[in-house]
């Protein structure tokens, strides 16, 4: 079986990713925010829910200046109890959530500090997921990084790096194959040394192909391999190029037409799949829509 999710926000509801300038950050502020990006998160999942929507990542800006020295509030004791309500709600329909840092998330720079900010960040994500009260199969994708002139030392620097994680995050994290440095041959080779499973992202490896002649579908194979029981299913990544755009940069909404022709190549896998476009719940439905439309003509 095959389950679909979005990323981060509802185009038809309130965003749960309101924020603040930093220099009017106060305690009270960051406090108000959160509370109210939290409980902006309850209509989305509840709206998920109802249209069997079982997938869903959370925004990376749902505490404000999660990571930052400026926050320095318990969000996590203070809103205790509507992080439970939520969680409680998730584990009830049984969903499944994520998050995915972003780009400056860098656990192979060579400089120290970027390393050290990137870690708190990371122990942010965690400390969002722990609050729900998720288990490990809720977690955390990141990419391997950058180059910095010397790919081998590069990769080799992630792996430690990672491997000095806290075991709560090193649980939760998941890494991912991107466009232009690390294939997914790469990811796996990560994988091994460190024992976190691999997103496999298809249109990422669209742009960075690796393991040739292998067909998607094996490659999803060998991704599967990575994911112990406490992961979860397996999980891939799945866009289109937005027309006229830069490399790699994602779609307004998915092809149907390819999507349906990805679909046909791996529907006998069990796999959720995160669809990253920018009309969000909408490709999801349209997906939804179609599938059924077929379901029903071969009735």
């Amino acid at each position: 079986m095959i389950r679909l999710g979005y990323a981060c926000i509802n185009t038809k509801l309130d965003p749960p990713n309101r924020t603040c300038r930093l220099k009017n950050a106060t305690p009270e502020k960051i406090l108000e925010l959160a509370s109210a990006n939290v409980a902006a998160l309850q209509p989305i999942l509840e709206w998920n829910a109802v249209h069997g929507i079982e997938l869903f990542r959370i925004t990376s800006d749902l505490i404000p200046f999660g990571s930052h020295p400026i926050n320095t509030v318990p969000w996590w004791r203070i809103l205790k109890s509507q992080f439970a309500r939520l969680g409680d709600f998730i584990a009830s329909k049984h969903l499944r959530v994520s998050m995915h840092p972003g780009q400056f998330t860098i656990l192979n720079s060579p400089r120290r500090e970027v390393v050290a900010n990137s870690v708190k960040e990371l122990e942010y994500h965690a400390a969002v997921l722990d609050a729900l009260g998720v288990d490990d199969s809720h977690k955390i994708v990141i990419h391997l990084g950058g180059i910095y002139g010397d790919k081998a030392e590069s990769l080799s620097r992630f792996i430690e790096n990672c491997k000095t994680l806290a075991p709560r995050i090193k649980a939760r994290l998941v890494i991912e194959n991107d466009e232009r440095c690390y294939t997914v041959a790469d990811a796996l080779i990560a994988s091994r040394a460190i024992g976190v499973p691999v997103v496999f992202d298809v249109f990422h490896h669209i742009w960075n192909p690796a393991l040739d002649p292998l067909p998607v579908k094996s490659i999803i194979g060998l991704a599967a391999k990575t994911w112990r029981r406490r992961d979860g299913r397996v999980k891939i990544h799945y866009s289109n190029q937005w027309p006229g755009g830069p490399t790699g940069a994602h779609s307004r909404s998915i092809h149907l037409e390819k999507f349906l022709q990805f679909y046909d190549s791996i529907d006998d896998l069990d796999v959720d799949i995160m669809l990253e476009v920018k009309d969000k719940q909408q490709s999801v439905l349209k997906i939804s829509r179609a599938l059924r439309a077929r379901q029903l003509r071969a009735a």
